[in-house]
């Protein structure tokens, strides 16, 4: 059986997974999906030292603590900072990196950059709480923002994102070790709309073709969960078909 770790996105929280972590517990397999600092149900920690670092850091102790190894290692979105950072601290522990419609960023580029698209509007809402430089403000309809089109999902999660601090998206990640990190075997998920936005031919090489897309909103795990899950059971099984 396998372990998974699973790492959310901005604005999200553990949460968000509850669908595939279901599906992949009921097959006998090993689930972490932690909600990353000051996210999720730790929105009221919010404070201004939570950046990209804290969030690698995090998930590096909870793979120490847990003593976690050969992990299936997955981030959403935003998490593609996150997982590569981690894979980077921590190699020894990680069995396959997986990146789920996610950020797939250079040595010493930020989210900022790297999706400057993407994330520059957001930049321009941004606001401060108690210190912290937050966006993306949870508002009705933010789930759409995310691809999540059913009315009642999409009201589920209205419910659960929380603000993110901007210094997770504007630190720039700096590697440690990257041809280390870069040898960890990969895998992309993507949804079929952000196809044009990436480089596939890069993508395709280091992962040594296993690029999967769906034609489905941005927050796949939620809009297409059987379709993430058998991925990632291939994934688990070795399968790159």
């Amino acid at each position: 059986m396998a372990t998974f770790v699973l790492v959310h996105g901005g604005g999200h929280g553990g949460w968000c997974y509850q669908p595939v972590t279901r599906r992949l517990q009921a097959a006998g397999h090993t689930v972490h999906a932690p909600s990353l600092p000051g996210m999720g149900e730790h929105t009221r920690e919010l404070h201004p030292g939570i950046d990209l670092d804290a969030h690698i850091d995090d998930v590096v102790d909870l793979l120490f603590y847990e003593d976690l190894r050969d992990v299936v290692l997955v981030g959403h979105s935003y998490g593609g900072m996150v997982i590569t950072g981690v894979a980077d601290r921590a190699p020894q522990r990680i069995g396959h990196r997986v990146y789920l419609d996610a950020a797939y960023p250079r040595n010493g580029e930020s989210l900022h950059q790297h999706a400057f698209a993407s994330i520059d509007p957001v930049r321009q809402a941004l606001y401060v709480e108690d210190g912290v430089e937050l966006v993306m403000k949870p508002m009705p309809g933010l789930a759409g923002f995310f691809g999540i089109t059913d009315p009642e999902l999409a009201q589920w999660a209205d419910e659960r994102f929380t603000p993110q601090p901007w210094a997770c998206f504007s630190q720039p990640l700096v590697l440690r070790d990257e041809a280390t990190m870069r040898a960890i075997p990969e895998s992309h998920l993507i949804c079929t709309s952000t196809i044009p936005g990436r480089a596939m031919e890069t993508l395709r090489e280091r992962s040594q073709g296993r690029v999967r897309d769906v034609d489905t909103g941005h927050d796949l795990m939620l809009t297409e969960p059987q379709w993430v899950v058998d991925r990632l059971l291939d994934v688990a099984a070795g399968r790159s078909d």
